[in-house]
């Protein structure tokens, strides 16, 4: 059963809906390709346009730069985690609820999640030279803590102080901000020691010690 109020089910997309995301993923992933291969200085949006097979007047219809190309992709590991923490039984305590979230939703299952982290780790380091990617990143990761305040209400229950769960908001999505960045860094596996997973749940725990609702014995 989700946490989500009765009523609140997301509408089913339309087929047109579906449409336009497939297209800006497949423009987000051939953006992530040339930034990769030849980082942002050396990527036009022509590029990406002519990579993904769409004109350059679909590219600028969906995105308002090359950099904002890459929003759909970085942006789709926050919402699978969300979906993830929406369906935690009822009853469970916010703590354990976004330790398990953070570490389901970034251990990949399969292929595909495998690539969508080595996505990330490449589309980070380019940041660090580029400030318009930068921006993007900061901009998806406040975007999904305002998407998640909603969710960590519906766990803390209707007597939660609205102070403390907007502090277990945003110090689940810098935990994982933190922990993508700093593996990003490194060389560390998908998997296991270094891994994303392991740092964001160490990130929440030293980040949540002094909030009630993170740990109520505080």
């Amino acid at each position: 059963m989700s946490t989500k109020p009765e009523g609140a089910a997301p509408p089913t997309r339309t087929l047109t809906e579906r449409r336009k995301a497939a297209t800006q993923l497949d423009i987000a992933r051939a953006a992530a390709e040339l930034f990769t291969e030849h980082g942002p200085d050396g990527t036009t949006a022509e590029d990406i346009a002519l990579r993904a097979g769409v004109a350059l007047r679909t590219f600028y219809r969906y995105f308002r730069s090359k950099q904002d190309a890459v929003a759909p992709l970085l942006a789709g590991g926050a919402d699978r985690w969300r979906e993830l923490l929406s369906a935690t039984e009822p009853g469970a305590g916010v703590p354990e609820a976004l330790e398990r979230s953070i570490a389901a939703s970034l251990t990949p299952g399969d292929a595909a999640a495998e690539e969508g982290l080595r996505w990330t780790r490449g589309l980070l380091r380019a940041a660090a030279e580029d400030p318009a990617l930068r921006a993007v990143w900061y901009r998806v990761n406040q975007e999904s803590e305002e998407r998640l305040r909603e969710v960590v209400a519906g766990l803390a229950g209707p007597h939660a102080d609205p102070l403390e769960v907007r502090l277990a908001a945003a110090a689940a999505t810098d935990a994982i901000r933190i922990a993508l960045e700093s593996w990003a860094e490194t060389d560390a596996p998908v998997r296991g020691e270094g891994a994303p997973a392991g740092l964001a749940v160490r990130c929440l725990r030293e980040l949540m010690g002094g909030m009630r609702l993170l740990n109520p014995g505080a």
